[in-house]
């Protein structure tokens, strides 16, 4: 029998699809990994932005947490949008015992530019759940927020940031170049020994809403099925790559549309 992998994503719910659970649950499909999934909180999303927001109680969801971990071998887990301190404890304590690798993408404001974490939640996941992350996925935004310094402009800023959120306690760090400039763009992987740069064209297009939550989705699915992370952070990269140049062919909503996570598949 074919080993199926899974994958296990702790995150918020958008309504529109195109970004949080929604999107990694579509990312781990289309890259032949099971997803199961924890819902931290409800978004009131689309395409041009986030109406409502509200947090599920943290007994619920710690009580999906033990509902997944109990009966589902998970491989891996990918952390999303946790809304409140009292999410980001539960989770904290729930993984504390987990032992395959875990991805964590800080999200902090959505592409519309809504806060999804609250102020006082950030010292909470800085404490808590950072030193827990195989790897940590900000982009620039939320690297300079969660260091205390003005967003990096220059590849050696990129880096020496992601060296100083190594020293808040994650094993590794993709520093995310999507809010960058220049026909470049460049992610760096910065490890406690060895730092690698990937680098793919820009894409021009306003389609770009879930990129974050899909990137770490897949860095996930590919850790879950046993690839290295310097090579599942190229292949992610590589594949996300491709959801963006393809999203243009969707054509959904009226404002930053979704990346089109199953360009390999159907058009």
């Amino acid at each position: 029998m074919k080993q199926i992998f899974k994958a296990l994503t702790i995150a918020g719910s958008d309504s529109g699809g195109g970004a949080g659970i929604q999107a990694d649950l579509k990312t781990f499909s289309a890259l032949g990994v099971y997803g199961a999934s924890v819902i931290t909180a409800i978004t009131a999303q689309n395409t041009c932005a986030v109406t409502a927001v509200q947090g599920l109680a943290p007994d619920l969801v710690s009580a999906q947490i033990d509902a997944v971990m109990d009966d589902i071998a998970i491989d891996a887990v990918k952390i999303g949008m946790l809304a409140d301190p009292e999410i980001v404890n539960v989770v904290a304590v729930k993984l504390a015992g987990f032992e395959g690798p875990i991805v964590l993408d800080p999200v902090m404001v959505a592409k519309s530019g809504d806060a999804l974490l609250t102020d006082d939640a950030v010292q909470y996941l800085i404490e808590r759940l950072i030193p827990l992350a195989t790897v940590l996925t900000p982009n620039l935004p939320e690297a300079a927020r969660l260091v205390n310094q003005p967003m990096a402009e220059t590849p050696a800023q990129v880096i020496a940031q992601g060296r100083a959120i190594l020293n808040l306690g994650a094993a590794a760090v993709v520093m995310k170049g999507g809010h960058g400039r220049g026909a470049i763009c460049t992610d760096y992987l910065v490890q406690p020994e060895t730092d690698y740069s990937y680098q793919q064209p820009r894409i021009a297009t306003e389609n770009t809403h879930g990129t974050g939550c899909t990137l770490s989705s897949a860095i996930a699915a590919f850790l879950a099925q046993g690839v290295p992370l310097d090579r599942a952070v190229q292949k992610a990269i590589d594949w996300l790559h491709g959801a963006v140049q393809a999203a243009d062919q969707l054509s959904v909503g009226q404002g930053h549309g979704p990346v089109h996570h199953f360009y390999k598949f159907w058009q």
